[in-house]
C-alpha cells in the first residue's frame, strides 16, 4: 500500500508552491480512497513517493488510466491566487492503493529531483 504524487515539473514551481500542490493532491486522493485502504495506509506509516510527471498532458493521461484501473486519483488544478493562472494542472495524487496497481501505471516515471 502506498500513495504516489506526480508533479507537473514543466511548471518549475517555487519549492513552497510545489509543496502545497503535493499536499493538496495527497489529501484529496486520500479522502476519496476506500475506508479500508485509508486505515491500512495510516497504520503502515503513510508511505508515499513523489514522481516527475513532465507536463499537464501526461498528468491528465495518467489520471484517466488510474481511474480506469479503479484507483483513487485526484488532479489538482490551481486556484490562480499566486504564481500560476487559475486552472493550471499542477499535481496528481494516486492512492493509497496496492503497490503493484500503482506501479503498473507509474513505474516508468522518475523520482522528482
Amino acid at each position: 500500500m502506498k500513495q504516489v504524487l506526480v508533479v507537473n515539473s514543466a511548471l518549475a514551481l517555487p519549492p513552497g508552491k510545489m509543496a502545497a500542490q503535493v499536499a493538496h493532491a495527497s489529501l484529496a486522493a486520500f479522502l476519496i480512497a476506500e475506508t479500508g485502504a485509508k486505515r491500512h495506509w495510516l497504520e503502515i506509516g503513510m508511505p508515499k513517493i513523489v514522481l516527475d510527471g513532465g507536463a499537464a498532458a501526461q498528468l491528465t493521461s495518467l489520471l484517466q488510466r488510474a481511474e480506469a484501473a479503479g484507483l483513487p486519483a485526484y488532479l489538482v488544478r490551481d486556484a490562480g491566487r499566486t504564481v500560476i493562472p487559475e486552472g493550471t494542472v499542477t499535481c496528481l495524487g494516486i492512492g493509497p492503493a496496492p503497490i503493484d496497481k500503482i506501479d503498473a501505471l507509474t513505474r516508468s516515471l522518475a523520482l522528482l529531483k
